[in-house]
């Protein structure tokens, strides 16, 4: 059973703290869920655990089993088992989907052993069916000409090949419609087990009603602020956050920097649209 431990971890971009304390831990068989509006370091906090090279940890610990993650490259990270679901992947023209899962999976194997191609084959076209995804995927260059939805599935598709310990998702929801929601919901669901654990990074109450989250964590200020259980993120679909801050004494909830008497938001979530404050 492996275990995720986020110790007191603190990190930045361009000088400009984004992550400022955050404490948490996630084992095998447990499903997490981090919510908070945009702006409050969830998609960042996403990017340091699997080691994005934008990001500098300036305190804290990632540890996995008890090694230290921030020691290790980001395939090596990948090997001993985490795996992020992204909230936009990138396009790989030239490279085939089915290859570069196939290169993924042979990765984590001993060194000289490789897959059986009539496996990889039989899991590969046993994953597309249950996501529901078109018959000649394994032919189109990874994320090219993907739609929004295609990409995200195609996520899930990674995840269930690789089987990671540790999983992240990072607002793996938005951008599905409804139809497509409840398929990524339903394959995560039936992914989960006692061997892997589980985080989901939403704003939304929706994905939550087809991935049943045991612990559900409120991010402000780039820090985690409040836990619970499902009840909690139901107050929040029911309350928004404003409770919360009042009863914290929260003004802004975001992490943003003054700059030419201006409030620039910084971070991964907070890049996806520009806030007038």
């Amino acid at each position: 059973m492996a275990t995720l431990k986020i110790i007191n971890l603190h990190a930045e971009v361009e000088g400009i703290e984004i992550l400022r304390g955050v404490d948490l831990e996630i084992k095998g068989g447990q499903t997490h869920a981090i919510m908070g509006p945009n702006g409050t370091g969830k998609s960042t906090l996403a990017s340091v655990v699997m080691g994005h090279p934008k990001y500098t940890v300036t305190e804290g610990e990632i540890l996995l089993d008890g090694k230290n993650v921030l020691e290790m490259s980001v395939d090596e990270r990948s090997r001993a088992g985490l795996f992020l679901g992204m909230q936009a992947p990138s396009e790989v023209p030239g490279v085939t989907n089915s290859d570069f899962i196939k290169t993924a999976m042979n990765a984590r194997l001993e060194e000289g052993k490789n897959i059986s191609l009539f496996k990889f084959i039989r899991e590969y076209d046993r994953a597309v069916e249950d996501l529901k995804m078109s018959e000649d995927l394994p032919h189109r260059y990874l994320n090219q000409g993907f739609s929004g939805g295609e990409k995200k599935r195609n996520e899930i598709l990674q995840m269930k090949m690789l089987k990671p310990s540790i999983a992240i998702l990072d607002e793996i929801d938005s951008g599905l419609d409804v139809d497509a929601l409840k398929i990524v919901g339903e394959n995560v669901t039936a992914m989960k087990n006692k061997d892997l654990g589980l985080l989901l990074i939403t704003h939304y109450q929706r994905l939550l009603e087809y991935i049943e989250a045991d612990f559900v964590h409120v991010m402000m200020k780039g820090k985690i602020v409040k836990s619970g259980d499902i009840s909690l993120m139901k107050k929040i679909d029911q309350d928004g956050y404003d409770w919360i801050k009042e009863e914290l004494g929260i003004d802004d909830e975001r992490v943003f920097v003054k700059e030419e008497e201006q409030k620039v938001m910084l971070g991964t979530c907070a890049t996806k649209e520009a806030l007038d404050l």
